[in-house]
């Protein structure tokens, strides 16, 4: 028996909980599968459909995390699996440095639905990874140093992606950092314009902060970032790492606005959650850096064959279902049933917020959200709060979900909510 099927043909449930959590504590992050135990959170996950996950005991959950927006198809689903396998029949991965007929369709297809005038992409494996292409390109394309980020922002760990990201938890233990990131507040076009200096390459930012609490960036603020931007020199770059593919109601968040982007991050769900990709897509003028630079990332399994077709695939089946109307749909239930929700509970709800399927719920003070991830758990839902602040819990269900599952998530809040209020009034 190989190792596959061996694994896969496992049934005693109990011998591969016990064996996973040995496993995690021994050779992965004992940390943080103690924070996942504390929230309730330590679900292993087994079968994957739709909106939902079903625990390996059989248990099923809403599933309103999805890795962030990983999986905005739907958990694997059927058709992206099928290309994915239809794929492996013919293809492995390709050579990085061969020219890949996959790689080129895909960047094709992202050039007609992305907004403006983006046109080129690069591709990688991951949003941090692409948060690099996007620095570099423009500090490239500028000869210009300095990137202006939002305080609270989330640009991922890595390199040139940790600077940006404005937390001060992430950066300190790995100090000293690449230079040139000023952080400035988040929807405060004065404090960017006060920031920008003869050296401002760019400024940088998710049109909806998405682990600084579902913080959405007013119309207002992105027109006048594009004007600042224009007027001086510089290039605007979205971060729509969370925010695209459908997740807010529009293809991607830059159309809310109706401000386009000179560089815009894609990842999370570019391929449905099936295979590693996300990309940098910029615009035709700053491609002449390329000219001097044509390997300003070399990436091994960035674009691959199978990444690209499954990319394809993805994107096929959020045009052909109308996915980002239907998260508009479910959204404004979501919302509806929140609104009522932050009535019937006024001393826990600070606020409900968010577009399309990316929603956040404020709490008055940082241990409720934990606390909810709790509730939740034992209610049917799958949520955590933001990373950046733990007073916000997100919803961000699959945009597959279906109106039953919405309200059956609204349910569950509700449930939460009162045993929050029930332990409240015993401490007090």
């Amino acid at each position: 028996m190989s190792i596959i099927d061996e694994i896969l043909g496992e049934k005693d449930v109990e011998k591969i909980r016990k064996e996973t959590e040995v496993n995690y504590r021994e050779y992965v992050n004992p940390f943080a599968m103690r924070m996942l135990k504390n929230a309730s959170l330590d679900i292993i996950e087994g079968r994957r459909e739709g909106a939902s996950v079903w625990d390996i005991s059989g248990e099923k959950y809403i599933d309103c995390v999805t890795g962030a927006g990983i999986f905005n198809v739907g958990r694997h689903n059927p058709d992206v699996v099928d290309a994915l396998k239809k794929a492996l029949s013919t293809y492995d991965m390709g050579g990085w440095i061969s020219i890949v007929r996959e790689r080129g369709l895909l960047a094709k297809k992202l050039a007609e639905i992305t907004p403006g005038d983006l046109k080129y992409s690069l591709f990688c494996c991951g949003g941090g990874e692409a948060i690099e292409v996007a620095i570099k390109l423009a500090r490239g394309h500028t000869d210009k140093s300095e990137i202006i980020c939002m305080n609270n922002g989330y640009h991922g760990v890595t390199g040139f992606a940790l600077p940006a990201t404005g937390r001060d938890v992430y950066k300190k233990p790995f100090a000293p950092l690449t230079p040139g990131y000023v952080h400035v507040q988040y929807n405060d076009l004065k404090a960017v314009e006060e920031a920008i200096t003869e050296e401002t390459a760019a400024v940088m930012l998710e049109p909806i902060q998405g682990e600084g609490g579902i913080i959405p960036a007013d119309d207002e603020y992105l027109r006048g970032l594009r004007e600042l931007c224009d007027k001086n020199d510089m290039l605007l770059i979205f971060d729509e790492v969370q925010t695209a593919f459908g997740r807010t109601g529009k293809m991607f968040c830059a159309e809310h606005s109706g401000v386009n982007p000179d560089i815009m991050v894609l990842a999370k769900s570019l391929s449905g959650g099936l295979y590693p990709i996300s990309a940098a897509i910029f615009t035709e003028e700053i491609s002449d850096f390329l000219m001097t630079h044509p390997f300003i990332i070399i990436n091994s399994f960035g674009g691959t064959s199978l990444a690209c077709l499954v990319s394809l695939a993805a994107i096929e089946y959020l045009e052909k279902n109308d996915l980002p109307a239907h998260a508009e749909k479910m959204g404004e239930r979501f919302m509806e049933g929140l609104t009522s929700l932050k009535k019937k509970y006024p001393d826990l709800i600070l606020d409900v917020r968010g577009k399309g399927l990316m929603l956040g719920i404020e709490f008055p003070e940082d241990s409720i959200g934990p606390r909810m991830s709790y509730q939740l758990r034992h209610n049917g839902v799958i949520s955590i709060y933001t990373f950046n602040n733990p007073r916000i819990i997100r919803i961000m269900p699959t945009l597959v979900i279906k109106e039953g599952e919405v309200d059956f998530v609204l349910d569950a809040l509700d449930k939460s909510l009162a045993e929050i209020q029930k332990q409240e009034a015993k401490n007090s």
